[in-house]
């Protein structure tokens, strides 16, 4: 193991900043596995600005706070790659969501590459999302209309990768039909003011 940088209690989700992560939590699941927790937030030039942000930015429902990720791991690797103690042993309690362990390690990395989130935005809904798309699809807002890219739901999946400090994830985002709509109806009134001055 080099030498670690993985700090326990080294960041917080109230301050942590763009261009930073953090590894959040680790939670017990089945098989003897565990799930990790990451949050990163996704600045706008990552990302295509909602009007509606905008609009809407005193609005709790439209804030573009961190966006989360989640890892199945092993806890042996997961214990050498943190230099954390996911064992049986470990600092683990008992929550409403089974057995926890809070980590808020800022900026985790393994051998000097740090973990990222890569955000993906696709029209072809997992298992899971396509069984849930009321909670799963895309909204503008907590509790907005769906938003559409061809006139299917998107749905955005959040990805966790190991990227050199030089690097940035390569998000892919869909354009949204209120957008593709936007821009049409622009062009449109564009080419008609160009023909009424003939």
């Amino acid at each position: 193991m080099d030498n670690n940088k993985n700090q326990l209690n080294s960041g917080s989700l109230d301050t942590l900043e763009v261009g930073q992560t953090l590894l959040i939590s680790a939670r017990q699941i089945s098989n003897g596995k565990i799930s990790l927790e990451f949050a990163e937030k996704i600045t706008a030039k990552d990302r295509p600005v909602s009007a509606l942000t905008i609009l809407n930015a005193s609005d709790d429902r439209f804030s573009s706070g961190a966006r989360r990720g989640w890892a199945t791991a092993e806890p042996v690797d997961a214990s050498n790659a943190f230099e954390v103690n996911f064992g049986d042993d470990g600092d683990w309690y008992t929550s409403e969501k089974g057995e926890m362990m809070d980590l808020d390690i800022l900026n985790p990395e393994f051998n000097g590459v740090r973990f990222r989130l890569q955000i993906t935005e696709t029209t072809e809904p997992t298992e899971w999302q396509a069984e849930n798309v009321e909670r799963a699809a895309k909204r503008a807002g907590k509790d907005g209309d769906y938003i559409t890219h061809e006139g299917d739901y998107i749905f955005s999946n959040s990805d966790i990768v190991l990227l050199p400090e030089d690097q940035n994830a390569k998000h892919t985002w869909l354009t949204p039909d209120t957008e593709r709509l936007a821009v049409k109806v622009k062009s449109t009134t564009a080419n008609e003011e160009v023909e009424n001055m003939m």
